[in-house]
């Protein structure tokens, strides 16, 4: 995908105020309008103008935008960085959808329909404040067994010469057992500020749960790869296996295969139901690096009457004769 840099379509400096974003925009509008313009791909300026100042006059748009920063290297293919707007409060709104038709596709991975960041527009005017969107990432355990955590959220604003800063604010958040990747904490009273006697909005934290370096989270499932030893596989054995609870005795029977799955009930994420854990069996072969392991294999090699090719042979064998018979 193709990185836009906004600021250079429309020449001006990443430092450039909101009313010289404005007058720059409107003259450029002017100048590739393809109902007037006799230039060469004025549509297609006229179009990149547009998408630069749709980003660039929205005070949240801009700071999503502006987080890029340092992390967009010219000459390789963009990638949103998997932390994008993480942190940022921003007030509701659409944010894309159809507002992004049109749009490059550079505008819509980032201001898509499934993000946050958009103009809450007119509607956002009532009684109460507006309410306020976050994404926040916390570990599995946190949202196994739940916790307290202080965050920091960034709440972009326009300064007085038009210059967007981000202001930092603390927020105390109790995080509730169970909770999964996407679930929403509404916050009362931690939105916007409403003006006169009115209340202010709420905050929703987006919950997003970070990679785990001993699970995989499937829903509420977790699912944790267990090694097991030829023996242990072959004879069956009872194995400890890690639990986000804490360590469970669990029965591997006689004749299990590598990659095969066993079901721990009940040891996901809380939830109604709750989730369940998964074992995936990964049977690990003992290295014939001294005499007596390498006498040990030639033993087998010679008493066993095994070949882990039988199966493979066969399927090959009635292929051959099905083609042979059409």
């Amino acid at each position: 995908m193709e990185y836009k840099d906004y600021y250079k379509v429309l020449g001006v400096e990443r430092t450039a105020g909101a009313d010289e974003i404005k007058r720059v925009y409107r003259k450029l509008a002017r100048r590739y309008h393809p109902d007037v313009s006799k230039e060469k791909n004025a549509e297609e300026k006229f179009k990149q103008v547009q998408e630069a100042y749709e980003v660039l006059r929205d005070t949240e748009k801009r700071a999503a935008y502006d987080q890029l920063g340092a992390q967009w290297k010219s000459g390789e293919q963009f990638r949103p960085p998997p932390d994008w707007g993480q942190g940022f409060e921003f007030s509701y709104g659409g944010g894309g959808g159809e507002d992004a038709a049109g749009f490059s596709d550079f505008f819509a991975n980032l201001f898509g329909s499934r993000s946050p960041f958009g103009r809450a527009g007119a509607e956002s005017f009532r009684r109460r404040g507006g309410d306020r969107h976050a994404r926040i990432e916390i570990d599995l355990e946190d949202a196994y067994q739940g916790a307290e955590r202080t965050i920091v959220l960034r709440n972009p604003e326009v300064t007085p010469d038009g210059r967007v800063t981000l202001r930092e604010k603390e927020v105390r958040v109790t995080i509730p057992a169970g909770v999964s990747e996407g679930q929403q904490i509404r916050l009362r009273g931690q939105g916007e500020p409403a003006g006169g006697n009115g209340t202010a909005g709420d905050l929703y934290l987006e919950i997003g749960i970070r990679p785990h370096a001993l699970y995989q989270l499937e829903g509420r499932d977790v699912i944790v790869t267990l090694p097991v030893a030829p023996w242990e596989a072959a004879l069956g054995a009872g194995v400890e296996v890690p639990t986000l609870g804490g360590p469970v005795e669990m029965k591997i029977p006689a004749g299990a295969r590598s990659g095969q799955r066993l079901r721990l009930k009940g040891r996901g994420l809380q939830g109604k139901p709750p989730g369940d854990e998964f074992v995936v069996l990964k049977v690990v072969l003992p290295a014939a690096d001294t005499p007596k392991a390498r006498a040990l294999y030639e033993q087998m090699q010679r008493d066993l009457a095994f070949d882990p090719r039988a199966e493979l042979k066969r399927l090959a064998a009635y292929r051959g004769r099905h083609a042979r018979e059409t």
